[in-house]
């Protein structure tokens, strides 16, 4: 068992988020630290988020030692059932750890840890799936205050008759991104309309969209090695200095290809650092389009909200079921599921 779990450990690397923890609380007791504020909650964001694996890593190695101390009992004892019984509840709860912590472990995209941003949308149905996106929506809030997140509807279109047309709502907590991309798709619901007076059997869609909440951190590095400094004689205005020295300067960033210059300032020491200006901000805007870019490769992966394009559908008659149609995953317990009961769903996905 010793040398499974340390095998695990290899994989999760928790050396590094080790020496990461180390760091992050160096950072934050430094006397300067919340002078930039915005940049100190991100920190201690990530110090909390490593810290909790650490922590939980050191709880796994003590419960592995407490199964070698009652083995070692056990054999002292011989068939003592208390030992046992207590052996087998601590290997029960540490393997239960180590799966937990294997899922997380899936859990490595760039952006998993962060908090979502959840929008919800009704589809072909009228009042019914205006209704259904409002099932939808108490559904994920209840799931989010399950897991000890905080959800907060930021944006709420009502129906005409019931329901809601559209929502967006952030989820706050580690790792929610990650775990609500899974439901990422369009939803059916099968059941008997409590809006048709003769009783008859509907079918409503809604989609469901996740964001990652990513904060405005984009912060531009420019090393020396990517620049290449040109200097040259300025022309045109600017007095007798400006025109008879090499003042003007032209700075190319070679990755990007950006080039910038300037020669309005009477000495190239002062132009090259207005042009440093402008190159930070030209690949500080680079950086916020590519990032637009990539939402809109997120919105472009929608799919019409209608049939044939669900990837979970629960139908409360003729019969009561969830069935989830990428992973196979069925669940009897509709109603749970309704009430936030997800974790099920989003695991067989992310462990596909």
């Amino acid at each position: 068992m010793k040398k499974e779990l340390k095998l695990f450990g290899g994989i999760f690397d928790i050396a590094t988020r080790q020496t990461r923890l180390e760091e992050l609380e160096l950072c934050i007791a430094a006397p300067n630290f919340w002078n930039d504020s915005r940049q100190a909650q991100i920190i201690t964001r990530e110090h909390k988020t490593v810290e909790r694996v650490v922590q939980l890593w050191a709880l796994l190695n003590t419960n592995l030692e407490d199964c070698h101390v009652l083995v070692e009992l056990s054999q002292e004892c011989g068939d003592d059932e208390s030992v046992e019984l207590e052996l087998k509840q601590t290997i029960e709860n540490l393997t239960k750890k180590i799966k937990d912590l294997e899922f997380q472990k899936m859990l490595g995209g760039e952006n998993d840890s962060n908090s979502a941003i959840v929008s919800i949308n009704a589809g072909a149905g009228g009042t019914e799936a205006q209704d259904w996106a409002n099932m939808l929506l108490r559904m994920y809030v209840r799931w989010a205050e399950n897991r000890g997140f905080t959800a907060t509807v930021i944006d709420e279109l009502e129906g005409e008759e019931a329901g809601i047309k559209s929502a967006t709502f952030t989820v706050n907590g580690d790792y929610a991104f990650g775990y609500l991309k899974a439901e990422i798709g369009i939803h059916r619901l099968v059941r008997i309309s409590p809006f048709d007076a003769g009783a008859r059997r509907h079918t409503s869609f809604a989609s469901v969209f996740v964001y990652p909440d990513i904060e405005d951190t984009i912060e531009i590095t420019i090393e020396d090695k990517e620049l290449r400094v040109d200097t040259y004689r300025a022309s045109g205005a600017g007095g007798q200095h400006v025109n008879k020295t090499d003042s003007a300067v032209r700075i190319t960033h070679i990755p990007s290809g950006i080039a910038v210059q300037c020669q309005n300032e009477r000495s190239q020491h002062m132009n090259r650092a207005m042009a440093m200006k402008f190159l930070k901000a030209r690949l500080y805007e680079q950086e916020k389009q590519e990032r637009e870019k990539e939402m809109d490769d997120m919105h472009a992966s929608k799919k019409q909200i209608a049939w044939g394009n669900q990837i979970r559908s629960y139908v409360l008659q003729p019969y009561r079921l969830a069935k989830d149609h990428r992973t196979g995953l069925e669940i009897g317990n509709v109603d749970a599921v309704l009430d936030g009961n997800l974790d099920a769903f989003i695991e067989a996905f992310l462990m596909m």
